[in-house]
């Protein structure tokens, strides 16, 4: 009953769309040629082989960029070796098409520029390219702007006139689309493009694009292959990991960093060739230099977040709508991952700003529920460019305009933000008993996966329940909560830990029923694997 409940709550109703679900197939993928312009794209590509032209493969310096870039080259480059790859620089160039590439691009002969996860607002830049003889393929999934470019062909399903069956897509997998529709063009299927979706899972996971249709199917099977056989550059990533089978939470958390900390701390084209390294030994090497990046990374996050923390009660500013902060000399780097820091302290739309060349540069985070690209819309008129999408964004202007900006945002946050998006909500998927966790409802339970947004690992309450006497605070700060749980006349304990908890102790320690809603995860411990609750908040029975 409880199983049927999430089935119900994720649009499953009847057989076909459970077996479907539970069994997901590449026989569910769409066909590429629906997708607008996805024809013109395969014919420019297969003129510039035949006539022999240099084709550059272009792709933002973030971990869809990188290995949407890797994806694609990798595909092209086993037949035709006048390819090359072109990420720009996060500080000299910026986000997306830049002007340098271009000039980068005519120096360099080349005729035919593939646009990944960028380029879909590039609508001087590509005019520019024309001029000097460069054709643009876009490859994109952010929202167009008014204007779409002049390029040969611009793939991207949220186009107002494409009819894609599925429009969530991130850019790593409008580049999987390409290299499908390649491949389908010489009439063959998708068995030599399967051991490229560790890279599409890689993105999927980290551009938190929804677990749905297509993303799913591609992540289940991308999963597959970094399980089995990832790719040396992956394969360097995740070695040491000590867990059986690693999960989209695993890259999000320990792939992810490491490729945005290349992009971030040195440059995404060193991601580039990680990730399209044959040998393993010399993946590994670039592996070591990354996750030095990373923690040089981790230190600036830390310390940059420190300061806004400080910036925001300084300014009084701790009950405001939105949170705008900004210091010229902070490192554009690790902006993004700022702002998501100061979510977890101050729960409402966030940006941070930091100097870049003459102009300001930001990184735009929402909460769930609130369109943060649709508020930066209507703060147009301030806003020198910006793109994303509804939960994450980035954009630039005029030093001029900041504290202009910083009023008008809070403004239009505060007229249309929901009192419910102002706190984070835990939303509960289903009530159950705890003696109803067994292993095989786990194996069930698991089967629902891959997890992510829109497919989130359930979230169950139980009530009733008692500390066996056990709980204790854990971690370095004492801020964890380790738990061995009672329910009722049960006599069995079950394992739980509720991550910065430990103000939940006297509550559980006090001897009366509690209730708590939690996850259903496995404990990888010496070699013993074990069902753990993982708590995500507790609260007296009785409230």
């Amino acid at each position: 009953m409880v199983l049927s409940t999430i089935l119900i709550q994720r649009g499953i109703e009847n057989f076909d769309q459970a077996k479907d679900f539970f069994r997901p197939s590449l026989d569910q993928i769409h066909d590429p040629f629906l997708m607008k312009d996805m024809d013109k794209a395969v014919e420019r590509i297969e003129k510039a082989i035949r006539e022999s032209e240099h084709i550059m493969i272009y792709g933002d310096y973030d971990v869809d960029g990188t290995t949407a870039v890797s994806l694609v080259y990798d595909y092209l480059h086993r037949s035709y070796e006048k390819t090359s790859t072109y990420i720009p620089d996060r500080y000299m160039e910026g986000y997306g098409v830049s002007y340098e590439g271009i000039d980068y691009a005519e120096d360099n002969e080349v005729s035919l520029i593939i646009a990944l996860d960028c380029g879909i607002k590039a609508v001087e830049k590509v005019d520019y390219a024309r001029l000097k003889g460069i054709d643009f393929i876009i490859c994109d999934h952010h929202r167009p702007g008014e204007i779409i470019p002049d390029a040969v062909a611009v793939l991207d399903p949220k186009r107002n006139d494409c009819q894609y069956p599925y429009n969530e897509l991130c850019g790593c997998g409008i580049g999987f689309k390409l290299i499908q529709a390649l491949e389908q063009k010489k009439g063959k299927g998708l068995e030599n493009l399967y051991s490229s979706l560790d890279l599409v899972a890689t993105a999927i996971a980290a551009d938190i694009v929804p677990l749905t249709g297509e993303n799913r199917i591609l992540a289940y099977f991308g999963l597959q292959v970094i399980n089995k056989q990832a790719r040396p550059g992956i394969g360097a990533l995740i070695q040491g990991v000590k867990k059986p089978l690693i999960n989209l939470t695993d890259i999000v958390f320990i792939v992810a960093p490491r490729i945005n900390a290349a992009g971030r701390m040195k440059h995404g084209s060193f991601a580039v060739e990680l990730l399209t390294e044959r040998d393993y030994s010399t993946a590994m090497q670039h592996a070591v230099a990354i996750d030095a990046y990373n923690s040089d990374r981790r230190e600036l996050d830390r310390s940059i977040t420190e300061e806004a923390l400080s910036q925001i009660r300084e300014n009084k500013e701790e009950n405001s709508f939105s949170t705008v902060v900004r210091k010229d000399s902070w490192h554009k780097g690790v902006i993004g991952i700022v702002a998501s820091r100061l979510i977890e302290k101050y729960y409402r739309p966030t940006l941070v700003f930091t100097k870049s060349g003459n102009k300001l540069a930001a990184s735009a985070r929402s909460v769930k529920g609130y369109d943060v690209y649709e508020a930066l819309n209507q703060c147009g008129e301030l806003i020198e460019q910006f793109g994303g999408h509804k939960y994450a964004a980035g954009l630039t202007l005029l030093p001029e305009n900041y504290l202009a900006f910083k009023k008008k945002f809070e403004e239009v946050v505060a007229k249309e933000i929901p009192m419910a998006f102002q706190e984070p909500q835990i939303e509960i998927d289903a009530e159950i008993y705890l003696s109803d966790i067994t292993p095989k409802f786990n194996r069930i339970l698991k089967q629902m996966g891959p997890f992510g947004p829109q497919n989130m690992k359930p979230v169950f309450i139980a009530r009733g329940l008692r500390d066996n006497g056990y709980a204790r605070k854990i971690g370095e700060k004492q801020d964890h909560l380790k738990l061995s749980i009672i329910s009722g006349t049960d006599h069995k304990t079950y394992n739980a830990i509720g991550f910065r908890l430990s103000e939940k102790y006297d509550l559980v320690t006090s001897g009366n029923p509690f209730k708590a809603a939690f996850t259903i995860e496995e404990n990888h411990w010496n070699g013993i694997t074990s069902i753990q609750l993982n708590i995500k908040d507790i609260k007296s029975d009785d409230e």
